[in-house]
């Protein structure tokens, strides 16, 4: 199996960084040179996504295996104490990390994390009909197209609609650039396939999805901090109960779900601040 990984390098703390459904390592680019000075930030590609390995079983996009990848490329680099920042379902997978490798873990910035325990809520994230389960971001992630004509133009539709409209310029760049596979006719793909993206956004609602990561939350050795969005699409109760779970600080900051990468200068203060 292969798993892929970005290391900025720098002498500082090891900065764990874990990504998005549907982004990849790259996404953090901007972020990361930003932080070299005072850490060492080391973002992987969570299987599916980026340049790790995509496989069409299921079962394959378990959270809990997703940490055992970033485990393992912690153990391949060397790492051993470190801090996290860890992005929906970023944040999902490094209460996982958390686990395997306690207490290695000294903080962790839970970042929109994908941590709850669906059964329990009536949500668009798991909604039930008579034909079964249908979930709704899977739904539109299958959607999605897969291949376009160049990066400028995946760009300039990207950047002018929901979500991705709010991101400051240098992590759009990062996505388009990092996100995307060139192909061999000269145009480019999703580096993460439609099918992949959805699959995740449903197993979230399994046991060892966003069940189990919220299970974790309890029994954190790393010390947490609970960061969300004010205008999240995501309930802000949600991310209180996180907090109270993992006894940890709630941070409410101006923006949506991806409210780290709509100011690049705000997301490194909050870093700074919260990993110290």
């Amino acid at each position: 199996m292969s798993i892929a990984a970005l290391d900025w390098g720098g002498a500082g703390e090891p900065l764990l960084l874990l990504h998005p459904n549907g982004f990849c390592a790259g996404f953090f680019d901007p972020l990361a040179r930003r932080l070299r000075d005072r850490y060492r930030p080391i973002a992987v590609d969570l299987r599916g996504h980026g340049a790790s390995e995509t496989r069409a079983e299921r079962d394959w996009y378990r959270y809990d295996w997703m940490a055992a990848d970033v485990a393992a490329v912690l153990d391949e680099l060397g790492v051993g104490e470190f801090v996290a920042l860890g992005e929906s379902l970023g944040g999902g997978v490094a209460t996982y990390v958390d686990r395997l490798r306690a207490p290695a873990m000294r903080r962790v910035m839970l970042c929109e994390a994908i941590a709850f325990d669906l059964p329990g809520e009536a949500t668009r994230a798991a909604e039930a009909d008579a034909g079964g389960h249908k979930n709704f971001m899977a739904e539109i992630a299958r959607k999605r197209r897969p291949v376009w004509t160049d990066r400028a133009t995946v760009r300039a539709s990207y950047g002018s609609r929901a979500p991705l409209d709010v991101l400051a310029p240098e992590f759009l760049d990062a996505y388009v650039h990092w996100g995307f596979r060139d192909r061999p006719d000269g145009q480019v793909e999703l580096a993460c396939p439609p099918e992949v993206e959805a699959t995740i956004f449903e197993i979230a609602a399994d046991p060892h999805g966003a069940i189990g990561a919220w299970s974790n939350l309890a029994g954190l050795s790393a010390t947490a901090v609970v960061l969300c969005g004010d205008r999240s699409d995501l309930p802000m109760p949600w991310f209180e109960a996180q907090a109270a779970r993992a006894g940890a600080e709630l941070v409410v900051v101006p923006g949506g779900h991806f409210f780290l990468q709509e100011d690049l200068d705000r997301a490194e203060a909050l870093v700074r601040r919260y990993l110290a």
